[in-house]
């Protein structure tokens, strides 16, 4: 109801309003009272924007023709009192002492000099300890364990081939085994390498049995019905056969899970 009036810049209306609120509130002991002072607090600041929204921006701005004459009448001269001008001292038409009385004013406000701050510190700081022989210890530490690892990988890459030798030769001893015994019966390469209760175990023996065909221990043929069939090469047979280009191919099988089933 009171909007206007508290809107008028010359009005202290929405002042006293807030200061009968901040009393107020000290009794509210209700969620209901709590509720109508936030909503009277809105209200207000809706209300103090507008106000500020209607002042005008120039009352604040700087008259230098004012300050001038605030100047002049600080320093002494009163524009009401007719001067002469042959009584002008040195300094004009201003008194001697109209300078000075603006210098002690303005001394007030300037007790000390501001501080001087050095962005790298102070000149006689000392220089910062040098961290050498921390970089070389880390350095070296460092190296000893890019030392170790190739290491122990070489190890491990060591004992995997002496495995893989090692069951590469016990396939070929078996597979020998087999041919010898009946060496006019041609050993199916599925029968032989396949395991019917791991796949797993199947994949790494056809991993083994490729090294004995790399190696030229064993071959692969196909049979009347298009099936491979290995068997052990003759330690001096077929010395020509593998001279000729063309005679040792790479083949890749697939073989997954269903399949192996």
């Amino acid at each position: 109801e009171n909007r206007e009036a508290m809107l008028n810049s010359r009005s202290n209306r929405l002042t006293e309003a807030l200061e009968e609120a901040n009393a107020l509130f000290d009794g509210v002991c209700r969620a209901r009272e709590a509720a109508l002072d936030a909503q009277f607090l809105v209200l207000a600041s809706n209300i103090g924007k507008e106000k500020a929204n209607e002042l005008h921006s120039d009352m604040s701005a700087f008259d230098s023709t004012a300050f001038a004459e605030d100047l002049l009448t600080f320093m002494g001269i009163n524009r009401t009192e007719e001067t002469d001008d042959s009584e002008d001292g040195p300094g004009g038409f201003l008194p001697t002492d109209a300078w000075k009385r603006m210098g002690e004013e303005a001394l007030k406000y300037f007790k000390r000099a501001p501080d001087v701050h050095y962005m790298l510190g102070s000149f006689k700081s000392e220089p910062p300890v040098p961290k050498q022989r921390i970089e070389r210890q880390k350095k070296a530490s460092r190296g000893k364990a890019e030392q170790a690892m190739p290491a122990q990988l070489k190890k491990m890459e060591e004992s995997h081939q002496e495995a893989t030798e090692k069951e590469v030769e016990r396939i070929l001893r078996i597979l020998q085994t087999h041919f010898e015994n009946d060496p006019n019966t041609p050993i199916s390469y599925f029968d032989f390498v396949i395991d019917p209760n791991s796949f797993a175990r199947t994949v790494e023996n056809m991993f083994h049995v490729s090294f004995l065909i790399r190696d030229g221990l064993a071959r692969i043929k196909l049979d009347e019905v298009e099936l491979p069939v290995i068997e052990p090469t003759k330690p001096n047979g077929g010395a020509e056969e593998e001279n000729r280009a063309g005679a040792r191919n790479q083949v890749i099988i697939r073989l997954d899970q269903r399949e192996w089933q």
